[in-house]
């Protein structure tokens, strides 16, 4: 059979996810009869309920005779360890653009590793039915982004496609019949070449290993494309490091490749099959599986460090252990290694005393995925402010900058540039007209700038704004970058909220709770309105007297409680401070909850 492996690019919510389903259903992958949920590919509860993508999924379907295996890829970069390992397994790839947005900088992220693999994308404009569209501007943009990234003349001479992957139609042209997605299949089998391994079947087996799983009855699962050679399962091979040195020599206990949105057990791999093994202890992404005859790895794309790091320790808060079963240091650890088993953009480090452990990986989204993971599963956790990893370069300390695209309405523009070049350190480079009324701005920002930071964007731009970020590059430090201006209100007493006494405190600053809600000493309960840290009491009610005077005993109005999601709690705390989370709920505290070790830890550091 005829092979085709290409992988669908995008930007966030640019449509991917919906238009593989398109194309599933359209090959004849579901009966016309089964029941398939919205987004088939995103089968993660955090990829549905957030609408993106976090993990790459491969899927396979048939069309007139031809077999194509398709990689739906992450869009946002923190996710991006997995989107240049996996462009490396394919021989074509679709880029999808959303027709009234154009190129954002994810699609230039993903697109920049595309082409610089000599790969020939195919262009797909979608969303053509949307009211705000603009296909041709969007096609334009899109030349101009291959351009800057120095595409060569083939790649230059793209093909291009009008879609709605929502209402499952693709055309060559903008007016076309808009019947169904057969011109996208044809061309693709046309377009994208066939795997070259396949002229390679008779030399030794090699497959370089791309992504990590695991199973709860098979174990350790290393999906890859098959370089050379066959495989049949049963057979004995080994697994090399990039270094060319033996891990490990292993059985082959299964050999499964993609089908639809399921696996099969298949007999034999030969070149250029995209298929997962079973049976190994130690091999990881990036290492060969060979035959034992192979003495040399193949070439991999090395793996990007990481740019911060969080601590995870132990619940030690008054309220530890009421919601979560899994508390113990033993238990995190276990599932924190697990996590950087088959996730390698992660790394875990423990610390001195043993009840807490560094992480370190690639952006804020992806902590706050695990951390949101790990809650579900009932772990209890205190986490700290991310920290941004720094590096040396002959003797000079370099910082990880971010490359951030902001799309605002041009009455927000100034205050934005002011945030963002004034003490955040960043360096404007493009601002432009985006559409009517709307201004898109280019900035090089420190990553430390941008922690915390989306909070008040969104407040600055009265909610309308769009803040997109990726990896930039390393640059010599920037200097000092102040956090937080405003101070915080800490509980001085345990127990339950009260309503009258928090209405007392309004007029000191926003408050994170509401009545009648558990807190502890030094739990922070809300922001103080000036810079300095507030220990007041929620728990003072109203004195009882005998003499009841008109007006005075009308019940208590709160205004409502500010919520901090999980991400922006982990970006709004200081040094000093930890956010506790726990399967239910999420609070903000003090590292030292003792008043006076404050004081002493204060004064010491």
């Amino acid at each position: 059979m005829d092979l085709r492996n290409i992988a669908i690019i995008a930007h966030v919510d640019h449509g991917k996810t919906t238009l593989v389903d398109e194309l599933l259903k359209q090959s004849g992958a579901f009966r016309a009869n089964q029941q398939v949920a919205e987004r088939a590919m995103d089968s993660n509860d955090l990829e549905r309920e957030r609408g993106i993508t976090i993990l790459a999924k491969n899927t396979s379907v048939e069309w007139k005779g031809t077999r194509i295996n398709i990689v739906d890829t992450p869009g946002h970069a923190d996710f991006g360890g997995e989107v240049e390992r996996i462009l490396s397994m394919v021989d074509g790839v679709v880029l999808l653009v959303d027709a009234a947005e154009g190129p954002m900088p994810q699609t230039k992220f993903v697109t920049s590793k595309a082409l610089a693999l000599g790969l020939r994308p195919i262009v797909v404009l979608n969303k053509v039915d949307k009211p705000d569209a603009e296909p041709d501007r969007a096609l334009d943009e899109v030349f101009d982004l291959f351009a800057s990234l120095d595409a060569d003349e083939d790649q230059l001479d793209f093909p291009h496609l009008y879609a709605s992957g929502r209402n499952g139609w693709c055309d060559s042209e903008l007016d076309g019949p808009r019947q169904d997605l057969s011109a996208l299949f044809n061309l693709i089998v046309r377009h994208v070449p066939a795997p070259r391994q396949q002229s390679r079947k008779d030399e030794d087996f090699r497959m370089l290993a791309t992504t990590l799983s695991a199973d709860p009855f098979l174990g350790r699962l290393l999906t890859g494309r098959v370089e050379s050679g066959r495989l049949k399962a049963g057979a004995t091979v080994q697994a090399l490091s990039r270094q060319g040195q033996k891990l490990e020599q292993f059985r082959v206990s299964r050999i499964q490749a993609f089908r639809g949105l399921g696996f099969d057990d298949i007999d034999e791999a030969e070149a250029g099959d995209i298929v997962t093994l079973s049976g190994m202890q130690k091999a990881t992404v990036a290492d060969t599986i060979c035959a034992l005859a192979v003495d040399e790895a193949l070439d991999a794309q090395p793996i990007d460090p990481p740019t911060i790091s969080v601590t995870f320790g132990i619940n030690d808060s008054p309220l530890a252990g009421r919601d979560g079963k899994k508390v113990q240091s033993r238990v995190i650890r276990d599932r924190l290694m697990k996590e950087a088993e088959q996730n390698v953009a992660i790394k875990i480090t423990d610390t001195p005393g043993g009840e807490a452990f560094e992480v370190a990986g690639r952006g804020e989204l992806q902590m706050g995925v695990l951390i949101e993971n790990m809650r579900r599963e009932g772990f209890e956790l205190s986490i700290s402010r991310p920290r941004v990893l720094m590096r040396e370069v002959d003797g000079e300390r370099m910082e990880p900058i971010e490359e951030a695209t902001i799309d605002v309405d041009d009455e927000y523009s100034g205050s934005v540039i002011e945030k963002l070049t004034g003490a955040r350190k960043g360096e404007l480079v493009e601002m432009r007209q985006a559409g009517a009324g709307k201004t898109r701005i280019i900035a090089h920002v420190p990553s430390r700038g941008l922690i915390g930071y989306h909070g008040e964007f969104l407040t600055d731009t009265r909610g309308t704004g769009v803040l997109n970020r990726v990896f930039h590059g390393w640059a010599p430090h920037k200097g000092p970058i102040p956090g937080r201006r405003a101070g915080v209100l800490i509980s001085m007493e345990n127990g339950q909220s009260v309503a009258y006494a928090l209405f007392n405190l309004e007029d000191r600053g926003k408050m994170f709770i509401g009545a009648q809600e558990d807190i502890y000493q030094g739990m922070i309960i809300g922001e103080h309105s000036r810079d300095n840290d507030l220990e007041v009491n929620p728990l003072k009610g109203k004195k009882l007297t005998n003499v009841r005077a008109s007006g005075k005993d009308d019940a208590v109005t709160l205004t409502t409680p500010v919520r901090l999601s999980l991400e922006e709690a982990i970006a709004y705390i200081n040094d000093d401070e930890l956010v506790e989370v726990t399967p239910n709920a999420i609070r903000l505290r003090k590292r030292h909850l003792d008043p006076h070790e404050r004081k002493r830890a204060a004064k010491a550091g």
